[in-house]
């Protein structure tokens, strides 16, 4: 996700060291599940799920409950060692992403998937039909939920592979829903039996425990739904974990760390209190020659809270809780997270100075601030005249890999990379009140030029891109200074992304030879969203356009998507566009055939006349694959189902690289009073310099 050559090769070198460890692992046995596992899937412990019967009730919660999962229930990697669920167990309900995850015997091959007449994703409408096979259904209002189908692409045999049903739209926090299975078909066409122990309750046999009052429940609810008790397969029922739950932890360190400030009413947008302490480190100015589009480097280091258990956060460090089950900071602690800004060569015009507004911007996976200096970041401050600065996204920072890989070795480890993702959210907050106060960055003398600062107060966006683009949603739901922000190639929802991009090719290795069982895989990737909906925009997606979070403003986003992205999956790109609320432009692909879709953009509104306001999305696309005088162009359409695209041309940097009218079209968005702006001239939007190609 808009990685340089070298940071490849020192990544792929960390990643062959760090290889030894996983070999020496496979010599130990896994240890078999038992416990708490679910007989309506007997295939794999803790499935169907997600699945109430792994909570309990918790009257302190928002849902009156809290996950229940028992560690001797957990997948265990070769060493023997089952995943921790303590922190996990603190969650009041599951992913608002959760992706059902269920064996069922004969429906395991695409013969048995089309005879079930399964919704795909190519056509997501077929999720309302009247006899659709599987439904979700809001437990509340009886409302069905937009979903697709697939069979696990990743699982290697039919004996291994598992239905998963994903939501189109991201389900709602603190609901619960039912998940009702009927009339799945056999590969020939024959109607599966149902499981035993299913059937003990369809069926009204006795036995069931206190488990049958849950059951009755879930009947009669479908039943109101118009689904029919004696056509099911399977049903069972789950709960969404509340909007506390899920942000109550960022949230606590945002406002504390704020109010250090002198700053607690974040929601009125004023940039109050006092500024963070920072210092600058080296100052580099370049000539015309050297670089027409920058004048000045400025690199330096900016003083943040630290939350995390570890003096000055290092990668390997997890939150500090307090009583509360909250983060709390442990006294003095502190992070000196670095910064960079160029100050682009337009900051003078006709030799008078001008200042500038100021963008934060996000780099892409596992990389670090200094992506702000790759060519078209700086072609981006030159051409909109605005200052860019950027930090590391602590948590998913280059420093970050070795732990990583650890982390993939051994899940119980993963609240270190959900709570440094935090860390890394409140690190960019700072960032952007060093320069959005008036008592910040704007009055660093290296900032000025002839005595006048080249830096303009009062006001910061952001522009993220590839994994700054994702990681960027999140940061934008619980910014109190960015309203304004494009997501340039973005997802959502880890657990959907992974196996859908290239980019985990380096690091499934190593989760793979840990846990090897490719059955446990769909469950492995959703019990790891659990905890990453606190470090990624799944967890707050929600709140990132409308429905602020509590002392909160506004914010107001744009989406740019590559068609046929290899990196970031289109698939989370939409599900994330539905989630909050944006509209997309269109024609967005041309051609016959361009798109698998029946209806490309499906449940997404189309955006109105431009220019105006608001909340978009833009697909930007390089052409259909082909070969021109042994030159190759383009890129085909994605694969269906959970793998990654691999054919033809990577799209996902090009559009950013190639075209200066999204350039433009991102400037004209972020800045002050910003508009979504027409580039397209009314046809699918193509990136310069490939469109042209034969």
């Amino acid at each position: 996700m808009n990685r340089s050559c070298g940071k490849i090769k020192a990544r792929q070198s960390i990643l062959l060291t760090s290889g030894a460890v996983v070999l020496l692992a496979l010599a130990a046995p896994a240890a078999s599940s038992a416990g708490q596992c679910d007989n309506f899937d007997s295939s794999v412990c803790l499935q169907p799920w997600p699945n109430n019967q792994f909570t309990k009730k918790d009257k302190s919660t928002p849902t009156g409950l809290r996950l229940n999962l028992l560690r001797s229930s957990m997948p265990a990697n070769t060493k023997g060692v089952k995943i921790d669920p303590t922190d996990i167990n603190r969650a009041d309900g599951f992913s608002p992403g959760s992706y059902v995850s269920v064996r069922v015997p004969g429906l395991d091959t695409p013969a048995a998937f089309a005879a079930s007449k399964l919704v795909p994703l190519t056509n997501m409408a077929q999720y309302a039909a009247k006899n659709a096979p599987a439904v979700i259904i809001d437990a509340a209002t009886g409302q069905r939920q937009l979903i697709w189908a697939e069979l696990d692409a990743q699982a290697g045999s039919a004996a291994n592979t598992n239905l998963l049903i994903r939501p189109g739209k991201n389900f709602l926090e603190g609901h619960r829903y039912i998940v009702a299975l009927r009339s799945l078909k056999s590969a020939s066409g024959a109607t599966l039996a149902a499981p035993a122990a299913f059937r003990a309750f369809r069926d009204k046999k006795s036995g069931g425990g206190a488990r049958r009052a849950v059951m009755e429940d879930i009947f009669k609810r479908l039943a109101k739904a118009k689904i029919a008790r004696k056509d099911l397969y399977l049903a069972w029922d789950f709960t969404v974990a509340s909007e506390k739950s899920l942000s109550g932890r960022m949230l606590k360190i945002r406002n504390d760390a704020f109010a250090k400030l002198g700053d607690k009413n974040l929601a009125d947008n004023k940039i109050a209190g006092s500024s963070p302490k920072w210092k600058v480190t080296e100052v580099v100015d370049y000539s015309e020659a050297q670089d027409p589009n920058r004048m000045r480097r400025v690199s330096g280091t900016f003083t943040v809270p630290c939350y995390l258990n570890a003096p000055g956060c290092p990668a390997g460090s997890h939150f500090k809780l307090g009583k509360d089950g909250l983060p709390v900071q442990t006294t003095g602690n502190t992070m000196e997270a670095r910064f960079l800004c160029n100050i682009p060569r337009s900051a003078k015009v006709n030799g008078v100075v001008q200042a500038m507004e100021p963008t934060m911007y996000g780099h892409g996976l596992l990389g670090d601030y200094g992506e702000a200096n790759s060519l078209n970041v700086r072609q981006f401050g030159f051409e909109n005249r605005m200052i860019v600065c950027a930090t590391d996204w602590s948590g998913m920072a280059e420093d970050d890999i070795g732990n990583a890989i650890k982390i993939l070795q051994d899940l119980s480890h993963f609240n270190e990379l959900a709570d440094r993702d935090q860390q890394g959210f409140l690190n960019f907050m700072y960032l952007g009140r060093l320069l959005a106060h008036t008592d910040g960055l704007s009055t660093e003398s290296n900032f000025k030029l002839d005595g006048v600062s080249t830096l303009k107060p009062g006001y910061v966006a952001y522009y993220g891109n590839s994994q700054g683009g994702i990681m960027g949603g999140a940061l934008t739901a619980l910014s109190p200074d960015v309203t304004r922000s494009v997501l340039y190639v973005p997802g959502m929802n880890y657990s959907t992304l992974l196996t859908r991009s290239v980019d985990f090719d380096e690091f499934a290795q190593f989760l793979y030879l840990s846990y090897p069982d490719t059955k446990i895989h769909p469950l492995i990737f959703s019990i790891m969203q659990l905890l990453w909906d606190r470090g990624e925009p799944n967890g707050y997606a929600q709140h990132m356009t409308t429905k602020p979070l509590p002392n909160t403003p506004a914010h107001k986003v744009m989406i740019a998507m590559s068609y046929g992205d290899h990196q970031v999956s289109n698939t989370a790109t939409e599900v994330e566009a539905r989630t909050i609320g944006a509209s997309i432009y269109r024609p967005i692909v041309g051609g016959a055939g361009r798109s698998p879709d029946v209806t490309p953009g499906y449940a997404i509104p189309t955006l109105g006349s431009l220019p105006r306001d608001g909340n978009a999305m833009f697909v930007w696309d390089t052409g259909p694959l082909r070969t021109v005088g042994g030159t190759e162009f383009g890129t085909p359409f994605s694969p269906i189902g959970n793998t990654p695209p691999r054919i033809g041309v990577d799209p996902h940097d090009l559009v950013i690289e190639s075209s200066a009218s999204i350039r433009g079209q991102i400037g004209a968005y972020i800045k002050r009073g910003g508009q979504i702006t027409g580039v397209c001239g009314g046809e699918p939007c193509r990136a310069a310099g490939w469109t042209g190609a034969p």
